[in-house]
């Protein structure tokens, strides 16, 4: 059961107290006014602690019951809100996601589709007239028409490193000929019968070998640069 003070009732008893204390003190001396001085303290402090009227009691258990609700309602609030701003957060991490996944297919579905408008526009070897001899320059005219326009500078830097864009270069120890320094050479003959004297037909064979083994000139270059061949 709660108790609280009740100061008004407090006071009046305080006081009837003191009344009574100042005329038992005149009769019989101050020794009993000091054993009443401390009665009254004693009176005093009791009342202080008075139960609390049972009206007041029910009031003061509503209240109580208000405020733990109150509370609960509070915590129940926070951790919906909680709950509400981690769900916003994973979803607005999950559509991030999609829109990033949505524009690296965009940008591939793009470089996809330039590099077979690349292809389209190339040459094939036959459209080349033969000639008895070619220079390096129109070797590489010839190969600049031939290979998309993205892979060339990769497709240049390997026949720059195997032959010096030399068609008719033969390593006299291994037997590796042509452009692309094919081992042996003859394998060479898938891409036309005048492997040894077109560089046309050897450069056909170069693209269709980088691309079957590497996917691109691109990417024979880069296993060229970590390994020295290819």
């Amino acid at each position: 059961m709660s108790r609280i003070s009740v100061r008004g009732f407090a006071v009046a008893s305080a006081t009837a107290v003191t009344t009574v204390g100042a005329v038992v003190g005149v009769a019989s001396g101050n020794t009993q006014a000091a054993a009443d001085d401390n009665f009254e303290a004693t009176a005093a402090d009791t009342t202080l602690l008075a139960d609390i009227p049972v009206g007041e009691q029910a009031q003061v258990q509503v209240s109580s019951l208000s405020q733990q609700a109150d509370a609960q309602a509070a915590a129940a609030d926070s951790t919906a809100r909680k709950a509400a701003e981690e769900s916003a957060r994973l979803q607005a991490a999950k559509d991030a996601e999609a829109k990033k996944k949505a524009a690296d297919k965009a940008e591939q579905d793009r470089k996809d589709a330039e590099l077979r408008a690349n292809r389209a526009a190339v040459r094939d070897a036959s459209s080349f007239s033969a000639q008895s001899s070619y220079s390096i320059s129109e070797v590489k005219a010839m190969a600049r028409q031939m290979i998309p326009a993205d892979q060339f500078q990769c497709f240049s830097n390997i026949v720059d490193h195997e032959s010096g864009w030399n068609y008719k270069a033969t390593n006299p120890s291994s037997g590796a000929y042509g452009l692309m320094q094919a081992l042996p050479g003859s394998k060479m003959v898938s891409a036309g019968a005048d492997w040894r004297t077109n560089p046309a037909t050897q450069i056909k064979w170069g693209l269709n070998y980088m691309e079957s083994r590497y996917d691109s000139p691109c990417g024979a270059w880069s296993f060229w640069q970590a390994n020295h061949w290819y």
